[in-house]
């Protein structure tokens, strides 16, 4: 049991607290977090290690976690916090551009293009953290491509 364990720290560790340091801007909240998540995990063991993925299964934890956080500030549960974007210089004067489409889409898309392209979850292990069907994962980054490229088209234009 403990070097599954061990093993899914080292793995998944640094993603998890990477999710929460996004989401939560604290680091101290964050590492938290993240030790809370892997209890609630232990606790779980044999659900998390039948599960698909392992990795999937954790991250649907820390959501999970990282929701209860939100509830309990007394913020809605429909509001999701914004992707935060690293301020370095632009190479390419498009990323500005995209960056601000990226911060006014819904906060489902935000977070299904996040479990996407930062932690790379394949689909079906988004479907699994969100806890959705794999074709509305698909569906939704879909829309958020087709949202993404109009958007920065219409940027180019101007």
């Amino acid at each position: 049991m403990e070097y599954f364990w061990d093993s899914m720290y080292r793995q998944v560790g640094p993603d998890l607290l990477a999710y929460f340091t996004r989401r939560h801007g604290e680091v101290h909240l964050a590492e938290d977090l993240l030790q809370d998540t892997f209890i609630q995990a232990i606790k779980q063991d044999e659900r998390v290690r039948n599960a698909v993925s392992s990795r999937a299964y954790l991250f649907g934890i820390a959501r999970h976690m990282s929701q209860e956080v939100f509830r309990h500030a007394v913020q809605s549960v429909a509001e999701i916090p914004e992707l935060t974007v690293p301020a370095a210089p632009a190479v390419d004067p498009r990323l500005e551009a995209m960056y601000q489409a990226i911060q006014v889409l819904p906060p489902a898309q935000q977070e299904v293009l996040e479990l996407r392209l930062r932690h790379e979850l394949s689909y079906e292990e988004i479907a699994t953290v969100l806890g959705i069907p794999v074709g509305t994962v698909r569906s939704r980054l879909h829309l958020v491509m087709l949202r993404l490229r109009e958007d920065l088209r219409r940027a180019g234009n101007d």
